[in-house]
């Protein structure tokens, strides 16, 4: 649901707040057109010594996307740096069924096209991950669905040539010490959620965040690092906590009295910047300030002042636990097995998007303090369903009460397959997780320290 806007020097000029407010206010919908955009990523490895492909290496990522267009795909090119020879590179594809992109290590990502409803959702990831699946056949790779790479460390992995990329991997260092890992090493399941006006918005916004942690929780999936446990169920989640406190966190003016738009546009001109896009190139404009870009004062681009998709493009550069755009992204998930991929959306489809439901999961949550929100969020990566909620009592307190308001939302959302069925059945992997009381993290544990006798490699079995 998200592109890359590509901006020039003769494209509109921000001229006030209204046009910084503008992206978010042509996001409100009326409730007939809300679509559902499913995001998900996975590691490519190949299958006979797991080692992740370069983009150049036969049988590796270039040739996989190229492979693709036999599917209808068409390719996304970008030039080289200024002054390179190289390029231009397929960087992503784009069809009926949204848009293929690389993540920096050669992650492949799906951000799906917006849909009406679940059942569409699956068909539309199950016809990509039918696709990869034959490339793969044909290249020698697989697909892992987890949220971390169970076994590389960061010089073991490729960098993919995308101009943001080469950007961002020499910035994070400056800021943390954890940005590389959340580039090179992760994965993730996300949606991205539509609302009808911004009071709407604030409170799923507000749900979105103070439920977040239980995302996390239930699809937590990335306990090993470097071949070993690594201490965590969601080493994923644990990575945010230092990868850029600037543009990442619970952001605690969401809950504040007033919050709206013009609240989150502050924040985004305080967030600082990476890039600017011009003529088809990156600009390193890392660690400078969107407000000296409005004043023409960018050191970047001296003289010049921001275009609106300018603004656009700043606006995907923050990584809070929710994020607004012109809809709303849920972040706190791992990536996963195919059949968690449909569980996400179906989570927050049943809690955001019935009023009933959405009420009653704003009830569950309203008293809490933000505090106690973000020791849930601490807590979280490593404690999973046993992390504490504000108030008394554990996430795997409330997480049935949570998945049966989702599942009465989705009930009277009343969206139907040919054969009868409403979308609740997407939670069933959710419900087993509860009623096991394992987040998913910890069942791959007992497969290392049981059947796998230590031997990392055998996650490489739970591929896709």
């Amino acid at each position: 649901m998200s592109t890359m806007q590509v901006s020039n020097r003769n494209d509109p000029v921000v001229e006030s707040l209204d046009d910084l407010i503008a992206p978010m206010q042509r996001g409100e919908k009326p409730r007939d057109a809300w679509r559902i955009g499913t995001e998900h990523e996975k590691f490519v490895f190949d299958t006979r010594d797991h080692h992740a492909p370069t983009y150049v290496e036969p049988g590796g990522i270039r040739d996989t996307l190229k492979a693709m267009e036999a599917y209808g795909w068409e390719p996304v090119l970008e030039k080289g740096p200024a002054g390179s020879t190289d390029g231009p590179n397929v960087i992503a594809l784009s069809g009926a069924d949204g848009a293929i992109s690389l993540e920096p290590a050669g992650q492949l990502e799906l951000s799906g096209a917006p849909l009406e409803n679940l059942h569409q959702t699956c068909a539309e990831t199950g016809r990509h991950l039918t696709q990869v699946k034959e490339i793969g056949d044909r290249f020698d790779k697989g697909f892992l669905g987890l949220g971390l790479w169970p076994d590389k460390r960061r010089e073991d992995l490729p960098v993919m040539p995308k101009g943001r990329y080469a950007i961002m991997l020499q910035h994070m260092p400056r800021v943390g010490t954890m940005g590389l890992d959340m580039m090179l090493r992760t994965c993730t399941i996300q949606v991205n959620l539509d609302y009808s006006s911004e009071a709407d918005m604030v409170k799923k916004f507000r749900v979105g965040l103070a439920l977040q942690p239980l995302a996390t929780a239930l699809f937590a999936n990335s306990p090993f690092l470097e071949g070993k446990p690594n201490g965590y169920l969601s080493y994923r989640s644990h990575i945010w906590s230092d990868t850029d406190p600037a543009r990442t966190g619970m952001l605690p003016f969401v809950f504040e009295d007033g919050f709206g738009y013009e609240r989150y546009v502050d924040y985004m001109l305080d967030v600082p910047m990476y890039f600017v896009y011009r003529d088809g190139r990156y600009i390193d404009a890392a660690g400078q300030s969107f407000r000296a870009f409005m004043d023409g004062k960018l050191p970047a681009l001296p003289g010049e002042k921001p275009t609106k998709a300018d603004w656009v493009d700043h606006l995907s550069t923050a990584f809070p636990e929710v994020r607004l755009k012109s809809f709303l992204e849920m972040r706190g998930a791992d990536g996963g097995p195919w059949n968690r991929i449909c569980a996400l959306p179906a989570l927050w489809v049943g809690l955001l998007y019935d009023q009933t439901a959405l009420d009653a999961a704003w009830d569950l949550v309203k008293g809490w303090d933000m505090d106690g929100r973000e020791a849930l969020r601490a807590s979280v990566p490593k404690l999973g369903l046993d992390a504490p909620v504000p108030g008394g009592g554990k996430l795997r307190d409330i997480a049935g009460e949570v998945l049966n308001i989702s599942r009465a939302g989705l009930s009277a959302r009343a969206r139907l397959n040919s054969s009868g069925d409403n979308e609740s059945g997407f939670l069933a992997p959710l419900d087993q997780i509860v009623a096991s009381g394992k987040t998913p993290a910890e069942t791959l544990l007992d497969l290392y320290h049981g059947a796998w006798g230590g031997d990392i490699s055998r996650v490489y079995e739970q591929s896709f």
